[in-house]
Order: structure tokens, then sequence, then C-alpha cells
């Protein structure tokens, strides 16, 4: 076997060469979207944190009684956010929900439309298959790499590496929702002369309107899942805790961090859960 291995396919290599000819032809474009991510997040981190946090407690339960009217669901989001202050957690919180909003209104703001695409167009979804795929499956400390070196340190590399890990998610799940829609409601649609546009709009998006939730809902839950790892690039965030507790072996600090990111989770899922009559 030693033939085999004496003539190694250079994959490394190749990538390696690709990355330092997007880095020298294509800085002016990664720098420019630095400053935007960057700008995104410091807007929705300032708007966060200058309010009073009981106040952002109330705009959150106000926000879960108009998605989901059930008083419980309310009681249970505000205990949840005081039982954050209680620990100490709050910063570290809002962090974190800045990097899980940031990365949902890319990636819905993304994969959405590409969902719908590909739903439409056959051909284009067998050949984001495999792409999709990849990106789901790679470790994702693989995509860590190239952030770092096309962004540096900080939340904005820890924001790009969530992003290539979560877009498959609304992208697939989009696609389910439109490509779902019952045949009868579509001849139904057309015979009422209704335009391809129309029929988007008025049929298949809001029939599709669960599965993009849940594309929302899943957007949400694999970001979080994304803290840890972001903050080993220097995210802040309640990753940091999770790192520090885990050089330290202090076992306190890393239940007290974890349990803090399965509570919101658990909020946030609890929010936005959508489920169809």
């Amino acid at each position: 076997m030693n033939w085999l291995t004496e003539h190694k396919i250079p994959v490394g290599q190749w990538a390696s060469a690709v990355f330092d000819f997007l880095q020298d032809r294509g800085g002016w474009f990664f720098d420019g979207l630095s400053d935007a991510l960057d700008n995104l997040i410091e807007g929705i981190l300032w708007a966060l944190e200058t309010p009073h946090p009981l106040i952002i407690v109330a705009i959150f339960a106000g926000l879960t009684w108009a998605l989901q009217r059930r008083w419980q669901t309310v009681l249970f989001v505000v205990l949840g956010f005081l039982f954050i202050l209680n620990q100490g957690y709050w910063e570290e919180t809002l962090e974190s929900l800045t990097l899980v909003l940031c990365a949902c209104i890319v990636c819905m703001g993304v994969g959405t439309p590409i969902g719908i695409a590909a739903a439409h167009r056959p051909r284009l979804y067998k050949a984001m298959r495999p792409v999709l795929d990849l990106m789901q499956t790679l470790p994702t400390f693989v995509y860590l790499i190239p952030a770092i070196v096309f962004f540096g340190i900080g939340m904005v590399p820890g924001l790009i590496a969530t992003v290539i890990f979560v877009l498959p998610a609304p992208i697939r799940l989009t696609h389910l929702g439109v490509t779902s829609t019952p045949q009868a409601l579509l001849e139904a649609a057309q015979a009422f002369g209704a335009t391809p546009r129309q029929t988007l709009w008025k049929v298949e998006l809001p029939y599709a309107l669960p599965q993009i939730m849940t594309g929302l809902n899943q957007t949400i839950m694999l970001s979080l899942s994304m803290v840890v790892i972001a903050a080993l690039v220097g995210a802040d965030g309640l990753g940091v805790p999770v790192v520090r507790a885990l050089n330290q072996v202090n076992t306190a600090l890393g239940f007290e961090s974890g349990f803090i990111i399965v509570v919101v989770a658990i909020m946030l899922d609890r929010m936005l859960r959508m489920e169809r009559d």
C-alpha cells in the first residue's frame, strides 16, 4: 500500500492555496464584511444592554405573549430571565443573544430565499445538497481556521463560523415546507388565475410557515450550540465561562454557565415554537 500513500492527493494544499488566493485578492471584501457584521453586532448589543434588565425581561415577555398567547410560557420566560439575573450571567447572556440574533438575521435572510429558489428548481437543490451536507458534517473547529485568517479574533469570526454551520437548516426546512404544499392548493390557485408570485405569497409561504419557523427555531438552537466554540476565537458570551471552567477544571463554574445556556435555549424554543393546526 506504500504506492498509494506516496501519491497523496494534496487536498490540504489545494485548500490552503484557495484561502491564500482569497485573502490576497478579496481582502477588501472581507474587511467590508467584517465592518458590516461588527456594526450589526454592536448595534444589537447596545440595544440589549442600554435598557434596564427588567425592561428587557418585559419586552421578551410581551413578545412571548404575542407569539404564544399562553401565560404559562410567559411566566416560564420571565422566571428564566430572573434566574439568569440571580446567577450573575446577565451580561454574558446578552452577548450570546446578540450572537444568536445576528446569526438568525443572516441565516434566515439568506437561507429562506435560497430554500424557496431550490424548491422551485429541483436541479438546483440536487446540486446544493452535497454542499449542505459538507457544511453540516465538517467538524466545526475547521471553520474557525479560515474565519481567523479572514476576520481575525473577536465576535465576527465566531459569527461567521456559526452561520456556516447553521445555514443549511433554514435552507432545508424552507425547501421542505414549500415542496410539501398540497398539489390541490396549487391547482386551485392556478384555477383562479393566480400568478406564480401570488401563488408563492398567498399559498406556498403560508402553508410552509410552520416549517420556516422550525428553521428559525433550529437556527437558534444550533447557534447556541456554537457559543462555546465561538469563544475559542474571542467571541464574548456564555461560552467564555465554559472555556474558563474547562481550563481550570472548575466544576461549579462549568455547571453554572452550561445550565444557563440550557435555560436560554429552552426559553427561546418555547417562545418560537409553532404548531400546525
